[in-house]
């Protein structure tokens, strides 16, 4: 994504205030975290008080913001959006039109896709 289009999206975004993230070159929001081990393809945003470690992946349209947390070996991709205080961690993988939101926590080798809403206290884990 060109920083003009991150800017239709976010029109008081800078280059003060967002940074493309050195593995994969998706953006993200200074106010963010994000570790050099984490992927963040070119078209995911990462924003606000968000974190995405370990080696986390997110890519496609997918967006991470509010204090969501994607870590571990996690998989958050497609259109997906994880926000509110979600965690998304483990092997766990959300893709699709899936939102994660709210207090939810997605872990283990758990799957959420097509438009799957999990939100408020919800857990949802998976195992080998």
């Amino acid at each position: 994504m060109k920083f003009e289009q991150l800017q239709e999206k976010f029109p008081d975004a800078t280059n003060n205030t967002w940074h493309q993230h050195p593995n994969g070159g998706g953006w993200v929001q200074n106010t963010a975290s994000v570790v050099e081990t984490a992927y963040v393809g070119p078209e995911a945003l990462v924003y606000g008080m968000s974190q995405v470690s370990g080696n986390a992946r997110v890519s496609g349209n997918a967006h991470v913001f509010g204090r969501a947390q994607v870590f571990e070996e996690s998989w958050v991709y497609g259109n997906t959006r994880v926000f509110g205080s979600a965690q998304v961690f483990g092997e766990a993988h959300v893709f699709g039109d899936a939102w994660v939101f709210g207090n939810a926590r997605i872990f283990g080798i758990a799957l959420v896709f097509g438009e799957a809403e999990v939100f408020g206290s919800a857990w949802i884990s998976g195992e080998k």
